[in-house]
């Protein structure tokens, strides 16, 4: 097992891995940036090193500044969390290269299913459904014009780089498609670096639904079953829940094999989630692989009862997995709590949070690196919490999500709890009975103030 884990990242997941490590006996070491000297997770962590300014080019994904932190602290290991490096090949390389074990899968491993294009060709190699679309890129406006008419409209430009819905248009008729092709390329050139696009089938009334995995150092690859993530703003996830209430034992059955075929077919080590779309017919189509925890982990956590960090730290040490498929015992519901005005276009918040207090009771779960006092830095993503739910069931698990967002107070900033809170309460939702669109097609904000 590790001595000393170096955790590459800042936050709730940052101090989520000090927790887990502390438990397993292993010493930790947080980095941060100038912004964050006052974060939890800097000050619970053995060690601490500064490195670097606010902006995360000059200190998160700076890499010789984290591996130089992993020298003069004598990390063995380097746990990456979610965002900034978790999915960067270079940064896992660059760590097996100096004897440092990257806590996640290898950067070829990576390279296959970041590039979006190759992943859908090794999904398609291996029997996993995908979204009917383009060979490949599209060389240029003609080629993509093609594409679209052979595929039939509506159609999704898609960056293969992309993440987070950049470089992503959604192109109803023909005569759209040269400005949306425009607008994708551009955005797609400037998040990422890299302007190639690809055109796939548009999926209707779509949900969005994934599987978590985990698989070992010996080719062992289970699934630890679904989590829906179809409540949405601009392909951002803002609720996620599990088990699906779409979900039926012949869907997850399916979907959980796919998903295994999806992890088997490179072999993959450590934990990972496959996500797909699936239609009104419950149709499922392989979307993305992300080859790292999510933030969502922690639905999955309440509903099977195991520590998937530690889990992945135990892979990562060479450890073999048992092979066995989980399925959810409870029904939990997880609502991301960001520094965001829900009743402005959801515009960021940041700032001094002057009072906090996080809900407690029976079934609730927050995990936060916010406190009283502190401020809400301008300069990453506007997470500040994960309030989690469970119950025996989706209506008690609601009911309690409700109590609990009662209980949740963030003064001096705005956050999305009244957005939550309205969610608990409408009828679709409650039903179960919602898509992707849900958010751009409800009332909320139109009416509230």
């Amino acid at each position: 097992m590790f001595e000393k884990i170096l955790i590459a990242n800042r936050g709730e997941i940052a101090l989520r891995i000090v927790r887990t490590c502390k438990e397993m006996g292993i010493s930790t070491v947080a980095v941060y940036s100038t912004a964050d000297k006052e974060s939890l997770h800097v000050r619970f962590a053995d060690e601490a090193v500064c490195i670097g300014p606010p902006a995360a080019s000059e200190s998160y994904l700076n890499i010789p500044k984290i591996m130089a932190a992993v020298e003069i602290t004598n990390a063995d290991a380097v746990h990456p969390g979610y965002g900034f490096l978790a999915e960067n090949a270079e940064f896992a390389e660059v760590c097996s290269s100096y004897g440092i074990k990257f806590i996640g899968p290898t950067s070829k491993m990576i390279q296959k299913m970041g590039d979006k294009i190759t992943a859908k060709e090794t999904m398609k190699k291996a029997g996993v459904p995908v979204v009917p679309g383009s060979d490949g890129l599209l060389k240029d406006l003609k080629s993509g014009l093609k594409s679209a008419k052979e595929i039939g409209y509506p159609v999704m430009l898609k960056a293969t780089a992309g993440g987070g819905g950049k470089g992503m248009r959604l192109v109803w008729e023909p005569d759209e498609f040269e400005e949306q092709w425009n607008l994708a390329r551009n955005e797609a050139k400037a998040s990422f670096g890299n302007d190639g696009i690809y055109v796939e089938k548009f999926v209707e009334e779509p949900r969005h639904i994934e599987f978590q995995i985990i698989g070992d150092q010996f080719g062992t690859v289970c699934h630890l079953s679904e989590r829906d993530c179809t409540i949405q703003r601009r392909h951002q996830k803002l609720v996620e829940e599990s088990p699906s209430p779409f979900m039926t034992d012949k869907l997850r059955k399916e979907m959980g094999e796919a998903a295994i075929k999806a992890g088997e077919a490179i072999k993959y080590e450590g934990v990972g989630t496959v996500e797909f779309l699936v239609d009104k017919h419950r149709n499922f189509f392989f979307m993305e692989m992300n080859t790292r925890i999510q933030v969502e982990h922690t639905v999955t956590e309440e509903v099977i009862d195991h520590d998937l960090i530690k889990e992945q730290i135990k892979v990562a040490a060479g450890i073999k997995i048992s092979g066995e498929n989980f399925f959810p015992t409870m029904h939990a519901i997880e609502c991301r709590i960001n520094a965001e005005d829900p009743f402005n276009n959801f515009r960021p918040s940041p700032g001094k949070i002057t009072s906090f207090h996080s809900p407690k009771g029976h079934g609730v779960r927050v995990d936060t690196h916010v406190y009283a006092g502190y401020s809400v830095p301008p300069y990453y993503d506007s997470m500040i919490a994960k309030l989690i739910c469970k119950a025996q069931t989706r209506e008690e698990c609601i009911t309690k999500m409700q109590r609990a967002l009662y209980e949740f107070i963030a003064e001096g900033i705005k956050t999305t709890v009244p957005f939550h809170q309205w969610l608990m309460k409408d009828e679709q939702f409650r039903k179960g009975e919602f898509t992707t669109a849900f958010l751009e097609q409800s009332d909320f904000g139109k009416t509230e103030e």
